[in-house]
């Protein structure tokens, strides 16, 4: 995994990292394709001795019958629940965020005992960008909060809590990280920029989520469908600067 650059708040890394009992580690193992875990969402409590989370996935692949077997191992998996397909959003494919020729996004919902999330928050890594996850490995873009000579210490305490192999491949300059963070953000329009960095001042990719969309979008002046169609539009800019979409 990648380590990105130190900078004045913390040190950015990639991390390649196993962990025990994970759906999406199992079914990329033994399917080709692989899986982009955007956002995890708190379910409703329902009585249930144990609650569950929802999270937001996409599933690509060379081929449709790849994407396919894929979402059949997934739905099998002892580790997660339903799958449930989203509808494509505002005219446009989860292909355009998503490597691969073709793209799928879903629900799932999973025990969070189940997440290495929590864990790595505990010990100082913020996510930062949508997980990876391809042949039975996760990549995660995180921002260590802490001085960048503990982050060893903290992957130590991350691998004991739970029994995940992590790597770290590099660490990038502080010059790298904000000329990357300064091109990819120059590809928005004026009011994509705005609405995003509105998102990510309220919280709105925060774990658990800080502001709900409909709050965002009041905040905003705009409705949610517009809110939504801006943010998305933006997302998909930052994943991919080179992308020429509107």
């Amino acid at each position: 995994m990648s380590a990105r650059g130190a900078t004045q708040t913390g040190t950015r890394l990639t991390l390649d990292l196993w962990h025990p009992r994970c759906w999406a580690i199992e079914s990329t193992k033994r399917r080709p394709g692989g899986i982009l875990a955007h956002a995890i969402y708190h379910a409703p409590e329902t009585g249930a001795e144990t609650s569950t989370v929802n999270g937001l996935f996409t599933a690509y692949g060379d081929s449709a019958a790849e994407v396919e077997a894929l979402l059949d191992e997934i739905q099998a998996s002892e580790y997660g629940g339903e799958v449930r397909e989203l509808q494509e959003r505002f005219g446009r494919t989860a292909a355009r965020v998503a490597p691969g020729q073709v793209a799928r996004e879903f629900f799932l919902e999973y025990d969070p005992r189940e997440m290495i999330c929590p864990t790595l928050l505990e010990h100082g890594f913020v996510h930062s960008a949508p997980t990876r996850i391809e042949d039975g490995t996760e990549y995660w873009d995180v921002c260590f909060t802490g001085e960048r000579g503990e982050v060893g210490t903290a992957l130590d305490a991350v691998r004991e809590a739970s029994g995940a192999e992590i790597t770290v491949e590099r660490i990038a300059s502080s010059e790298t990280v904000d000329s990357e963070r300064a091109r990819r953000l120059g590809t928005l329009t004026p009011t994509q920029r705005e609405v995003f960095e509105l998102a990510r001042e309220s919280g709105y990719y925060q774990w658990p989520r800080g502001v709900s969309t409909r709050e965002l979008a009041a905040e905003a002046g705009v409705s949610k469908t517009t809110l939504l169609e801006h943010l998305r539009k933006a997302e998909s800019k930052l994943l991919d600067p080179d992308d020429e979409g509107a």
